[in-house]
């Protein structure tokens, strides 16, 4: 029997070139309406006692070329656990194996979740007390942005994930946000619970995770440069985001993504905005620092460089909020690859871990929570 690849699922991504017995040729689709791709997710069925032999050779037309190099793809048998396997990026063209004795196996950029997931997720958080669940607005393509509501203190907290929807382990994060938040048993998340109201937004661009998207939502727009003047048009989910922040106030927020080519979790901030105070850039500063003193899975050294004074980009979410509102804002960028500083040979960066991750952050903003 040959082989079949299939990607017309959620979340699916993947063409087929050519396939000659054992080795396939694969070619990563393009986000629509857009140039962007690097995402993939797809099926192989009848792997059983074979050696398969893959090739992606658009990779080097990718979004982040760069990222590739050091990257391992990651593979489940059963959906649930997804182990990377050894990957070879040579001449433009990232190349792997596999052999096993499954007849189906699936392949992914990144640990994947699915909008199925995250309705599941939905649906189970906003069943837990003191929970309100609002739905923001829709996608181009008419999905919901939900939105949950969770504390009843003064201080407005925002934690919103997945304005670029190839970067599952951000909703993974959010997963454990969301289950931290709502832990009846963890005296800390009830006392911050006083203290902060937390409004949550899980997956920013439906469209684009459902679709298989890298980058962008249903027409082609990256969100992440929506923030100064959102449309109805072009990117309606940011702009009921945007409202519904302006409705609450921001003191304090976490846009959560992931980072195609450093391997390492670390914070990019909102330096350059025209408003900047030292005063609120050492808040800033000081959140990540403690991460790092609590977490193994957090480093200052490595990140992205800083604006110039005066020369940030307010049409993305970290800066607008720190200009629009005073908030103590930052971006949160996961890896593709693993946390060098902390690497597990196994899995590399992960769901789990990524989860975990969220705990750590809350625990640390439990702390600071009075001086924001």
């Amino acid at each position: 029997m040959s082989i079949t690849i299939n990607a017309a699922f959620d979340s699916g991504n993947i063409d087929v070139v050519a396939i000659a017995g054992d080795h396939v040729d694969l070619a990563i689709r393009l986000d629509h309406q857009s140039d962007f791709f690097q995402w993939f997710h797809f099926r192989v069925a009848g792997a059983k006692g074979r050696t398969l032999t893959l090739r992606i050779t658009n990779a080097a037309q990718s979004a982040y070329p760069f990222g590739w190099p050091g990257y391992k793809v990651r593979a489940s048998t059963d959906r649930l656990a997804w182990r990377m396997i050894p990957t070879r990026y040579v001449d433009g063209v990232l190349e792997f194996e596999w052999s096993g004795d499954s007849e189906l196996v699936w392949f992914a950029y990144f640990e994947p979740y699915t909008i199925e997931r995250h309705d599941a997720l939905v649906a189970r958080i906003a069943l837990e007390p003191g929970v309100t669940h609002r739905e923001l607005g829709q996608s181009l393509d008419g999905r919901a942005i939900d939105c949950l509501d969770i504390g009843t203190g003064p201080k407005q907290v925002w934690l919103y994930a997945r304005q670029h929807p190839g970067e599952s382990m951000a909703e993974w994060w959010m997963e454990g946000a969301l289950e931290w938040l709502t832990d009846a048993a963890n005296p800390v998340a009830r006392a911050l619970r006083e203290k902060a109201t937390f409004h949550c937004v899980p997956n920013m661009n439906p469209d684009g995770s459902f679709r298989g998207h890298l980058r962008t939502n249903a027409a082609g727009v990256n969100l992440n440069r929506e923030w100064y003047t959102p449309t109805l048009e072009k990117s309606p989910e940011v702009l009921c985001v945007r409202d519904a922040m302006d409705a609450t106030g921001v003191a304090f927020a976490i846009d959560v993504h992931g980072d195609e080519a450093i391997a390492a979790n670390f914070f990019a901030g909102f330096e350059g905005i025209p408003s900047w105070t030292d005063a609120l850039g050492a808040k800033y500063t000081e959140f990540g620092e403690r991460l790092a003193a609590h977490s193994p899975d957090f480093q200052t050294a490595r990140g992205y460089d800083k604006a110039a004074p005066g020369k940030a980009n307010l049409s993305m979410s970290t800066n607008q909020l720190a200009e629009r509102f005073g908030a103590v804002s930052m971006t949160l960028e996961m890896p593709f690859k693993d946390h060098d500083p902390n690497p597990d040979a196994e899995f590399g960066w992960s769901g789990a871990r990524s989860k975990t991750l969220a705990h750590a952050c809350l625990e640390v903003l439990a702390d600071m929570i009075d001086a924001i």
